[in-house]
């Protein structure tokens, strides 16, 4: 069986399980209640097979998400010299539905006139949207083969205006780069994809599906963030930088946070993460375990349910020099993953460290001062319960903060920043091997 259709069906079967009361009720990228408005070239150079394969395209990456009216609202507009509503907004409350609804669209043929499709969801299908308001994302995905025969500026101007985040996905040779940057959000390393053709445009289904998640569960990030990326930068979100005092960092320019039992490092899930975690995301952490930190077992960050149940967690063992990271499980209570290598045992010998999470669908890897630990497989997640509590630096039992200097502590949602993310704050990564890509300043001490 296709992956699509085994996502789907997952999809399906999960969707009882997701809905809940406010008070426990599980959030991430399939919860989120958007408004997403495909619309989709339907010009005669696109022809009927490749129009079916841009159909699939829909399917595939709509199965990231809850249909209906409490998450997301799925529109389609199919457009050449006029724009035609395939699927009104909100007519269908399930997944099911809406498959069958995309598989009996007919294709048009015609001119390509991708601003006034633009125009039109923006003045009639996003307008139709039943919940008065309460979407908490408007999202237009336009997917076109070629050149636009009329101009698109207006429409991408107006659909800023209102707030309607625009991606624009060209396929083909003939999709004006230029164009799809226009008719996109900036920056167009985020909003523009390309596909070189029809036959092909499953190898942006995934970075799609990210896309779309990262927009709906990640806030931008203001300071300390490189510009426009989004994520979760903990220090202040976990109220560190206030509760904690300030000590010097890995080098004489960084100043780090020492935590001490005294201090309670507990927040509401829901005031930190929202709306829950995306299915991809980097998670960074540069400190330093001195004793008795560094022979203690401690959870430097964690997740836990309003029962206590954890929902995600990195947890330090000083024990036997080992990490593992705790995630959720579509199969069982919970899943870990244990990185015992030599090479991390290095993060328990009273130095400064960074340890870098890369967590994809289904696997993880694992980086101490950039230099790959392991990648291991993981099953699929479910989405978090954001009721609970989110906790920085505290042992099992008791709960219990431990004595650990923290100079960051992020979330990426992006999960190309780890190629960005290097352990340039590491002196001795530095002096090592990292120099040439690591900005000079910081060697001035």
């Amino acid at each position: 069986m296709k992956t699509w259709a085994l996502g789907m069906i997952l999809t399906l079967l999960l969707l009882p399980h997701i809905h809940g009361t406010a008070e426990n009720s599980r959030a991430g990228c399939r919860t989120v209640a958007n408004d997403l408005v495909y619309i989709i070239d339907g010009s005669s150079s696109v022809g009927v097979a490749d129009f079916d394969m841009a159909k699939q395209w829909l399917i595939n990456v709509t199965g990231n998400f809850a249909v209906g009216p409490r998450h997301t609202q799925v529109a389609i507009v199919q457009y050449s010299d006029t724009p035609r509503l395939e699927v009104p907004l909100g007519q269908h409350r399930n997944s099911r539905e809406l498959i069958r609804a995309i598989q009996a669209i007919g294709y048009l043929g015609g001119s390509t006139r991708t601003g006034r499709a633009l125009k039109f969801a923006i003045e009639h299908v996003f307008p139709s949207s039943g919940r008065a308001g309460t979407a908490q994302h408007r999202i237009a995905v336009v997917v076109t083969d070629g050149k636009s025969q009329d101009d698109v500026v207006d429409a991408a101007l107006e659909a800023r205006a209102q707030g309607i985040v625009v991606f624009a996905v060209g396929v083909g040779s003939e999709a004006s780069g230029p164009e799809l940057a226009a008719l996109a959000n900036r920056p167009s390393s985020t909003y523009v994809l390309h596909a070189e053709d029809y036959a092909t445009i499953g190898c942006v289904q995934d970075a799609m599906q990210q896309k779309l998640c990262e927009e709906s569960v990640c806030p931008i990030q203001t300071s300390s963030f490189p510009p426009n990326e989004r994520g979760f930068e903990l220090l202040s979100s976990m109220k560190i930088d206030q509760k904690a005092p300030k000590v010097q960092g890995s080098l004489v320019s960084e100043v780090a946070y020492l935590l001490s039992p005294g201090l309670d490092l507990t927040e509401s899930t829901r005031a930190v993460f929202p709306q829950g975690l995306p299915p991809s995301y980097v998670f960074v952490a540069t400190l330093r375990l001195k004793a008795p930190a560094n022979r203690a077992a401690l959870d430097l960050w964690r997740i836990r349910s309003k029962d206590g149940s954890t929902q995600t967690a990195v947890t330090l063992d000083g024990r036997d020099k080992s990490v593992i990271f705790t995630t959720t499980s579509s199969v069982r209570q919970e899943q870990c993953v244990l990185f015992n290598d030599r090479g991390i045992q290095r993060l328990f010998d009273g130095s400064w460290h960074q340890l870098k999470l890369l967590l994809k669908p289904r696997r993880i890897t694992c980086f101490l001062d950039d230099v790959l630990i392991e990648e291991q497989l993981l099953e699929e997640a479910m989405p978090i319960y954001v009721s609970g509590w989110t906790q920085v630096a505290k042992v099992t039992k008791p709960e219990t903060t431990v004595a650990v200097e923290i100079q960051k502590l992020r979330l990426y949602c992006n999960p190309e920043q780890s190629d960005k993310e290097t352990a340039c704050e590491i002196y001795s990564a530095v002096r090592l091997q990292f120099t040439t890509r690591c900005n000079l300043s910081y060697l001035e001490f």
